[in-house]
């Protein structure tokens, strides 16, 4: 899969067409280890999945909301392919708002609809906690080069080389199997082949789906032996980039570590504690 670089006079732009947001510029964060931005993501969602309330979700939420800029990435594209996020946790609010035990005043009675303050509270907690648990993922899987990973992965953690490069090349060729498919679909409609009757048009798609996997098979092929004349999963292979941590990532994990226990101290100090498992 391709990548497109664009220059400008103040920044660089990265896309590629498998992001979900595309990386602006190049800071300190985006050029962390890949496992370090992992480490990161799991230590802010373990703070916010400790306990249901607002103050811990909400330091949670606070910091990944500032510390956006220093993604870089295009928030403005952000806003736009996220907007699902808002309203996955305004439906978890709503839902949590209805079916949540009543306690405290009663807010709305409105026919089968009653809220109190204690269930508002309980759905206002659920939707912080929704955004503080997505942000931080989201944002920081959308930094992550996937050569990167694989790299970390083996050099790292010791993973299978072979399988490794084998997930990210499936990966990478995902966008060019439905680049294909549009032009068969295409190429098969200028044939006059589309269309017609339901029999027709699942004859239409089981041939072009057959001839995806012809398709599929050969790359795949192609792939392994090149894999192979390259030696992945002999002993001794070298790499050309090698996976290193450096200062900011000690610095990023060390944030994260104290974000989440100042979330949590919070939480206790101000009585909001709320574990998902009682003890």
């Amino acid at each position: 899969m391709s990548e497109r670089t664009t220059l400008t006079r103040e920044r660089v732009t990265v896309e590629d067409p498998g992001q979900l947001i595309p990386v602006v510029r190049r800071t300190a964060l985006v050029r962390c280890n890949p496992l370090t931005k992992i480490a990161v993501a799991l230590i802010l969602m373990v703070g916010a999945l400790l306990s249901i309330d607002v103050v811990s979700a909400g330091i949670i939420l606070g910091f990944s909301l500032l510390a956006l800029p220093l993604t870089g990435l295009d928030l403005k594209a952000a806003l736009r392919r996220l907007w699902f996020l808002p309203v996955g946790a305004l439906l978890a609010a709503w839902g949590t708002a209805i079916l949540a035990e009543k306690t405290g005043a009663t807010v709305v009675d409105v026919g089968p609809i009653l809220m109190t303050t204690g269930s508002l509270e309980s759905a206002a907690a659920i939707f912080v906690r929704a955004l503080a648990l997505a942000i931080p993922l989201v944002v920081l899987a959308s930094t992550i080069d996937p050569r990167d990973l694989s790299d970390a992965l083996v050099q790292h953690l010791r993973l299978p080389e072979t399988v490794v490069i084998s997930i990210l090349a499936a990966s990478r060729l995902l966008g060019l199997l439905v680049l294909e498919w549009q032009t068969l679909s295409m190429a098969r409609r200028a044939r006059g082949l589309a269309g017609g009757s339901v029999l027709r048009r699942t004859r239409s798609l089981f041939a072009g789906i057959f001839v995806l996997l012809v398709q599929s098979i050969r790359r795949g092929t192609t792939l392994a032996m090149a894999m192979e004349g390259r030696a992945f999963g002999r002993p001794g292979r070298t790499w050309r980039r090698r996976s290193r941590f450096g200062t900011a990532d000690a610095v990023v994990l060390v944030l994260a570590v104290v974000v989440a226990v100042v979330a949590v101290a919070s939480a206790l100090v101000l009585g909001t504690w709320n574990p998902i498992i009682p003890g």
